[in-house]
């Protein structure tokens, strides 16, 4: 550490008030306060006000004071249409105390208005706002008086501000059916969502509802000082060792005049770093180098503990301090690109070693982002850490997260893909929109780069794969207007100034150590801009979707890094129940249907079950089957990922999380239900993988391990009848090499299945090492509705445990994809929808608050052999 210049007097007072300011107490002469009381709200033209909550929006309060239904309920979200296109005012009075005025500076501070708002304090105009992506600071000084202080703000429809840029164009800006502009009842169908800055998935998705909002999303704060303050406070790591970590870290300083200052850093530990500075009236940047000794490194998930350090910066002048702080850690994370036998790498390595990436596709939490409470926030990433998940991807169409998002992230050791809030479509080209752009670029990349868990920025989903049928759209199909090539050179152009300019320009300036990746999908700079090269870059792969191309394809359609892919099923019945009365079960039903925005939802599901399973009896053992489709499908794509280490070296299924109760790619529902899926990629993402993979009659027994070292063991594999009977028996002693895939055994199918019904056979693959099962496998060989599956008898044994029941389960022949519920009691179970052999015992935990008693009247346990 360097040594003050001045006295140790000095660095005595900057500790005092740093552990002052720790304690929570107020900093000397420095006041911030939550402006959050005493809000009212209505829609302009009416004279009565009703009680508002901020932050919120039009749609919370509207639901808080009885005046609509809950928009999720049945059919009601089409009904309820009218409220984004009006006016909606909010006002609230607040006290000022006169001393408050004294200070050099006075700012309200709004982190998120949504989206065109006119702010006006005690009458006069202070702020017109039009991105909700952005945070917004005024200087109301001079427009504040002592004592009563009315705070109005006028929120104007965001499709009727979209509809007036729609028109004064004079092409139409191609935009994707997930805008459900028909729905909306938007005059015209006028698809406006690219107009505005606004989260695209408010105006509709084919798995989210149309509910375009206006409000105070984000909180808003009064904040006066004196003299100077920190604005922000970067750290950069410039060097790591054993030894030691050297950092700097950057001061952004707003002075109000010029004069002398001190800055100090301290660690967690204690150590500090100071050094005194002069600053000039207006924005200063000072830089403070620092070490940290005997560093511990941040690691993802699955390597290492995710060590984080708190490091607080403070600015002293006089008797003030200000102080700010981060959590951060120590690490490297590099998107690693390099030209290699097979093309082009695509792999993220964590303090130098290469990761295979394993997560998914996050959006939103609610349609109504203020209702996410922060023990939601935990259940979902939580729920990441549980599946063995190292990376979630911030999806473009949503928002860039609240920060309690990232923290979890950072807390967990989850990386995070982090897109910029742009998807499936074009966006306009002027040179306001391209500066709105730039301005939240900056604010939220300066917001998120202190956070190790944020991995690289993202420029836009799927725009680059777009960009020829915008042109087709615009030229061939007439969206061109009078001049559809020069409508397409400014769309074009609009797309390289934000993509290849603005964005990265932005990343340049202010998080030039992280990764810029301009669209996903694509092969990278240089390729053709309309085809995604498998061996260069990232994919999205929906052809077992939407082209209902064999499922077996994923094990053949991979890429270096395969960034989307998914398939649907509908949430279980407690969440249906959620939504819907008993006449609305079926899939043919109004009700049914308005909670499948697919438009190929139904028949893709029907269209994949029947390939592999029979037909279903009834809407229950549907759900039942649907959901294990869904389940294995995934499973099968994400080990094929996993098999093609190193040329594949990322896997992130589409999607983890919905927004509202809906049929969708999610793998755990709105209320956090798990499906299926999420109990299958738990296991398929697990640190060692027994993935048996058959092709022209050779099975190949693949083993993926993820762990840094070599593992010796043995191979066992049996083939057993569904009665438990031992057909067939082979061990093999061998090594797992580390970090990567290989064959371990490969053996003709026939040698396996002589003189065997392949009906009636399951092969069980295990991994053992000094007598401990690591990793095992079931493998059948055949379709489940080719398998002749028994009428299994499932018993089973309850003990009390803590935070619930431990249920011991057996069979007496192959029950195949035991379902366990409870009714519609709350529970949540360590592992369902699993296949349990006769002679095997199976433990499961079940968390849930209900007696013992209640246990044994609720608990039902069903088989897929049962659906049919």
């Amino acid at each position: 550490m360097k040594k003050h210049p001045k006295n140790n007097l000095i660095k005595l007072f900057i500790l005092c008030q740093m552990a002052l300011a720790g304690t929570g107490c107020a900093q000397a002469g420095s006041v911030e306060e939550e402006l959050h009381e005493n809000w009212s709200f209505r829609h302009l033209g009416t004279a009565k006000w009703y009680s508002a909550t901020v932050p919120g929006c039009n749609y919370t309060d509207l639901l808080d004071n009885g005046i609509i239904n809950d928009p999720f309920w049945r059919l009601n979200e089409a009904d309820l249409q009218w409220v984004d296109k009006l006016d909606w005012e909010y006002k609230t009075t607040f006290s000022v105390e006169p001393s408050l005025l004294n200070h050099d500076r006075v700012e309200l501070d709004f982190a998120g208005l949504d989206t065109y708002a006119d702010v006006s304090l005690n009458g006069t105009n202070i702020l017109s706002a039009d991105n909700m992506f952005r945070n917004w600071q005024v200087d109301v000084k001079n427009h504040l008086k002592p004592g009563a202080n009315e705070l109005y703000i006028l929120f104007r429809s965001p499709v009727v501000e979209g509809i007036k840029k729609h028109d004064e164009l004079d092409y139409i800006i191609p935009v994707s059916k997930n805008d459900r502009a028909e729905l909306g009842q938007v005059p015209g169908g006028k698809k406006v969502s690219v107009y505005n800055r606004k989260a695209l998935y408010h105006f509709g998705w084919d798995w989210g509802p149309r509910l375009v909002s206006s409000g105070i999303w984000r909180p808003v704060k009064l904040k006066a000082w004196n003299q100077s303050r920190i604005k922000d406070l970067r750290i950069i790591q410039n060097s790591q060792s054993e030894e030691r970590a050297q950092l700097t870290a950057v001061f952004e300083i707003e002075a109000e005049t010029a004069g002398e200052a001190d800055l100090a850093i301290r660690v967690d530990d204690g150590q500090v770093a100071e050094k005194s500075v002069q600053l000039n009236a207006g924005i200063n940047t000072c830089r403070l180098d620092f070490e940290i000794q005997n560093p511990e490194l941040w690691w993802c998930a699955g390597l290492g503990e995710p060590h984080l350090y708190d490091i607080a910066g403070t600015l002293a002048q006089g008797q003030r301090v200000d102080r700010t702080s981060h959590r951060t850690g120590i690490r490297t994370v590099k998107l690693v690109r390099e030209k290699d036998d097979m093309g082009t790498s695509f792999f993220f390595e964590v303090n130098g070693i290469p990761v295979f990436m394993k997560g998914a596709n996050y959006i939103p939490n609610d349609i109504l982002p203020t209702r996410v409470s922060d023990a939601k926030y935990r259940k979902v990433i939580q729920t990441a850490v549980d599946s063995n998940f190292n990376m979630l991807r911030v999806w473009g169409g949503g928002f860039y997260e609240n920060d309690i998002f990232y923290d979890l992230c950072d807390e967990n050791g989850i990386l995070v893909w982090q897109d910029f809030m742009f998807a499936c479509a074009m966006f306009p080209s002027d040179e306001e929109f391209l500066e709105s752009v730039r301005q939240e670029a900056i604010q939220n990349v300066k917001r998120l780069r202190n956070h190790p868990s944020v991995s690289i920025w993202c420029g836009n989903n799927e725009m680059l794969t777009a960009l020829g049928w915008a042109e087709w759209q615009l030229i061939e199909q007439g969206l061109g207007g009078s001049d559809p090539e020069g409508a397409w050179a400014a769309v074009s152009n609009g797309y390289e100034r934000i993509f290849h300019d603005v964005l990265p320009s932005v990343i340049e300036a202010e998080d030039p150590g992280r990764f810029y990746w301009s669209s996903s999908p694509s092969a990278g700079p240089g390729v053709n801009a309309r085809k995604v090269g498998l061996e260069h870059g990232d994919e999205h792969y929906w052809g077992v979707w939407h082209q209902k191309k064999p499922y077996e394809t994923y094990s053949t359609h991979i890429a270096r890094f395969m960034s989307e892919y998914g398939f649907q099923s509908f949430p279980e019945l407690r969440t249906i129940k959620e939504f819907a009365l008993p006449e609305d079960y079926g899939l043919l039903t109004e009700v049914m249907k308005h909670h499948q925005r697919s438009p190929v939802g139904n028949e893709a599901i029907d269209h994949y079950l029947l390939q592999s399973y029979r037909k279903t009896k009834d809407f229950d053992s549907f759900l039942h089957v649907g959901q294990v489709l869904q389940a294995e499908l995934i499973k099968y794509a994400a080990e094929a990922h996993r098999r093609a280490m190193p040329f594949c070296m990322g896997t992130l299924y589409w999607q983890l999380n919905d927004c509202w109760p809906v049929a969708s790619w999610s793998s755990m529902d709105s209320s956090l239900r798990w499906k299926a899926q999420q109990y299958f990629m738990k296991k398929a993402f697990e640190s060692m993988l027994i993935s048996p993979f058959e092709k022209e009659g050779v099975l190949d027994l693949h083993i993926v391990s993820d762990k840094l070292q070599p593992l010796p063991g043995t191979l066992c594999l049996k083939v057993m009848d569904f009665n438990g009977k031992l057909l067939w028996t082979k061990t093999l002693d061998g090594t797992v090499p580390a970090n990567t895939s290989t064959v371990i055994y490969s053996i003709p199918r026939e040698e396996i299945l002589e003189g065997i019904d392949d009906t009636r056979a399951v092969l069980l693959a295990e991994w053992v090492e000094e007598g401990t099962v690591q990793a095992d496998a079931l493998y059948y060989f055949r379709r489940v509705k080719d398998l002749e599956l028994p009428e299994a008898t499932v018993t089973h044994k309850i003990k009390p445990v803590s935070d619930g029941f431990e249920i011991t389960l057996k069979t007496d022949q192959l029950a195949k994809n035991v379902y366990l519920t409870i009714g519609d009691e709350d529970g949540f179970f360590s592992d369902n929808y699993f296949d349990l052999l006769p002679g095997t015992d199976v433990s499961v935990l079940l968390k849930t608050d209900i007696s013992a008693g209640t246990l044994k009247q609720v608990l039902r346990c069903s088989t897929i052999a049962d659906t049919f």
